[in-house]
This record gives C-alpha cells, structure tokens and sequence, in this order.
C-alpha cells in the first residue's frame, strides 16, 4: 500500500489541520491565509503549493548550507538506506558511516575535540552536553559541579533541559528543568545593554557580570558555560570583540567548561567549518552542532567532546548510561558525508568569506530607512532590528509584530524571511552569488519602505 502526499494548497492545509507546528500561535493557524505550504525545493529556492518561486531567505531553519535537492546527499541516503536502512551504535555495535562521519567531524574540530556524540537534534546535543559533564564531575570526585552558566538573549533548544538554558522569554507560560540549576548573564548586546560605552568598556562590564555570578554561585558549584558565538534565535547578537577568548580564560581559571553552541554558526555559514578558533580565538571544551551537519537533509547532531574530558569518563570503572535509538543513523551519517564532502570539494566555507561579506555589506546598507535601527550578525547569519525612533532606539510595541508585517511584504515579493518580534532575521542557503544578493537586498528595501510608510515612521 502506499499513500499519497497531498500537493495542492487545500488538500495540505486540510492534512496540516492534525499537525501541530513549532514555535507557532496554534489558534492563529486556524485562519485563512496563516500556513505556508513548501511543496518542492531547488538550490536556493522553495515552491509554495499555489506555485510561487520563493528565495530561501532562512536556509530552511539555519540549515540547508549547500542549497536544496543536491543529488550527491540524496544518492548516499539512498544507496546507504539499501545497504544498511538500520543499526543502532548502541552497546559493542557501530557501523562504518557512524565511524567514518565520526572521524571526519573530529579531524576538522579544533584543538584536541577529538570524540564525537551523535544524537538528532541542537536541543539534544545541548542535553548530552551537560549530562557528560555531570558525570564527568562525578568520576571526579566533584558531584556538586552542577549548576550551568547561560546568557540572556540565548538559544540552546527547547527540550525540557535545553530550554532552561534559553533566555526566559521563549518559556513563558511552560516550566523548565531549572530549578535553581541554570543562571542568566547578561545578554552581550551593546545596542540594548549598553549603547554609551565602548565595545571595550562594554567587554569590562561583561567579563565582571560573569566574575560576579561564580563569586555568588562558588566555582566549585558550577560545571559549564553555554555560549553561541552570535546568539540567533535571540535576535542575532554579537559580542564585543575579544569577547569569546576572555570568557574561555575566565571559565578556565575556575575549572568550568566552555560549551560553544555551534549548531548555526559551523559548516561553513562565517565562512568556516567551525568558528571558535578560526573566528574567536576560542578553543572550547565541547563543541554542540547540528543543522548545516546535514544542512538539514536527515536530522542529524553533534555533540563533541574534548580528549581530557574523554579520557574521564572511558575509565574502566565508568559506565555511559547515556542514548538515543537513532544516534548515529545509517542514513543521516551518510548524509553528513556527503554534505561535508560538498562542503569541501565546492569550497563553500571559503566563498563564503567572500560572498558572505557581500551580503553582510547589502544588508547592512539598510540602515538608511527610518525605521532600521541596527544591522547586526556576520555574513550569512544576520538580523536587522525595527525601532520607532532612530536616535531614541524607542521600541515598538510587542503586539505591533512589525517583523511580521515585514516578513509578509517580503513574501508577497518572493523571499522568505523570518520574523522574530521586531527584528527579521536571514540565514539563507550558502550558495548565493551576488545578483541574487543584491535581489534579496532590493526586495527588503521595498518591503521594509512599505511597512514604513504605512506607519508613517
């Protein structure tokens, strides 16, 4: 028996009404107009199911690096799924793409990142990250190495632990797994934070805030510091600079861990595989990525961890009481391959560098309408936040949804964009050249002038 997938914009939405979607007002879905159907996908577009051609402003989710429908990841799907569907990397079995994508990620970490967890999601990776730690401190003899370091303004999941660890804002109305074991710093977003001061001064006021929470927790309470190079899904923000390497001497001095959240920024979207080091002269402790792993063809996620830490918990009198059925899956392993292959043979990171400043550059050009208050991120990784008033930084109002306004206008005119309160955020496919880019940045241009001018800003 088989079954057939609905592609007409009807059919979908009728199928979509037992669906429950992520991050989403499930009662505003209910209207007209509200859903979306993607249909099909191409390089570095999508079609709707009413036939609209739209650009891939956001990457998928972050993710889809080397663009929609490579042949190259659908045949190594396939050809693994024929020879091996499924094993499990459960006990005293592996498989050889587990192992031989295990390799590659750990070759192209930095420092000596050297063993590497798979699970299938950036929340779970996040989760596994702290639960090695905890049982890291354990064979330690520390078991009250417990309590987490996060940042207001961060994203690291929204499983039950991950989202303890996210900025409050996206768990409002839910509980958390917190319970006095997750602390906030301060965001790092001197647009918000500290507009007055330097970026050095600002980077003062961040490394004493961090100082301030293991002085009031006790050094010998807390096991790791959570960090995303830029934070996304919290609205695209960067540090000061230096901001990264300080952070990774202080939680060093004090024998906490250094996590870098790289689920967005790694394969290749700053022009990089992996950005700590290459980027922010940051050699963490473990390295948590997901996304552009596959860029997004199977779900498939990393968890990669340090030798020092390693050789801990692979003591003979140590026992990892930790999985997941689907870590390591035959077919997203295969996956991975073949993305990273794409990866390297087509030179993406390194373009990148390039056509990623491009689009940085268009965007940032935005800044001259009225109602652009700051562009921010690093090449294909960025936000553009709305203001009232310019010179005031004066806010709108929550329930104005400006960004969606904006985020609508934009797909009218064939982009994708996400919104995100009142700022848009976009995280489009990696393999953009600049008349594509300077499409992106005209449609913007026009959708941001409509919004503006019917608000009269």
């Amino acid at each position: 028996m088989t079954f057939d997938i609905p592609t007409r914009t009807d059919d979908v939405l009728t199928s979509d009404t037992h669906l429950i979607q992520s991050f989403a007002n499930l009662n505003a879905l209910k209207q007209d107009g509200a859903r979306t159907a993607i249909v099909s996908a191409k390089g570095a577009h999508v079609i709707d199911s009413e036939g609209n051609k739209l650009i891939d402003g956001i990457g998928g989710l972050w993710c889809v690096n080397v663009g929609h429908g490579r042949d190259e990841i659908i045949d190594a799907v396939t050809q693994q799924l024929k020879t091996l569907d499924y094993y499990s990397t459960f006990y005293n079995f592996t498989h050889p793409a587990a192992a031989a994508l295990a390799e590659k990620v750990a070759s192209l970490a930095p420092g000596r990142l050297n063993h590497v967890y798979f699970s299938n999601s950036g929340s779970v990776a996040n989760d596994t990250a702290v639960r090695i730690l905890h049982h890291y401190n354990i064979l330690r003899g520390k078991p009250e190495k417990r309590q987490i370091l996060s940042r207001m303004g961060a994203y690291h999941g929204s499983t039950h632990l991950a989202m303890a660890m996210t900025t409050p804002a996206y768990s409002e109305g839910w509980h958390t797994a917190a319970d006095g074991l997750v602390h906030h710093l301060m965001a790092p977003h001197k647009y918000r934070e500290a507009p007055e001061m330097t970026d050095a001064e600002f980077l003062k006021v961040l490394e004493q805030d961090m100082l301030d929470a293991i002085h009031r927790i006790g050094a010998d309470n807390i096991c790791a510091f959570f960090a995303e190079p830029i934070q996304g899904a919290g609205g695209v923000i960067t540090a000061p600079e230096g901001y990264h390497k300080r952070m990774r001497e202080i939680t060093a001095e004090h024998d906490i861990a250094y996590v870098a959240d790289e689920v967005v920024t790694a394969w290749g979207r700053l022009g990089h595989m992996f950005t700590s080091e290459d980027v922010y002269d940051c050699v963490p402790d473990i390295i948590t990525t997901a996304k552009g792993l596959t860029s997004g063809y199977q779900p498939l996620a990393a968890t990669i961890v340090s030798s020092e830490i390693h050789d801990v918990i692979s003591r003979p009198d140590a026992m990892f009481l930790h999985g997941m059925t689907y870590s390591g899956h035959p077919a997203a392993a295969a996956a991975g391959l073949a993305n990273i292959g794409i990866l390297e043979r087509d030179r993406i990171p390194e373009r990148v560098q390039t056509t990623g400043k491009v689009f940085e550059n268009a965007l940032r050009g935005l800044d001259d309408l009225n109602m652009v208050g700051e562009v921010r991120g690093s090449h294909f990784m960025m936000g553009i936040e709305f203001v009232k008033n310019k010179d005031t930084r004066e806010e709108f109002d929550a329930d104005a949804m400006i960004g969606s306004k904006v985020s609508q206008a934009a797909q009218d005119r064939g982009l994708i964009a996400r919104a995100l309160g009142n700022i848009l955020i976009l995280s489009p496919t990696l393999i953009m050249d600049e008349v594509m880019i300077a499409e992106i940045e005209a449609t913007l241009r026009e959708s941001i002038e409509l919004v503006s001018n019917e608000l009269g800003v």
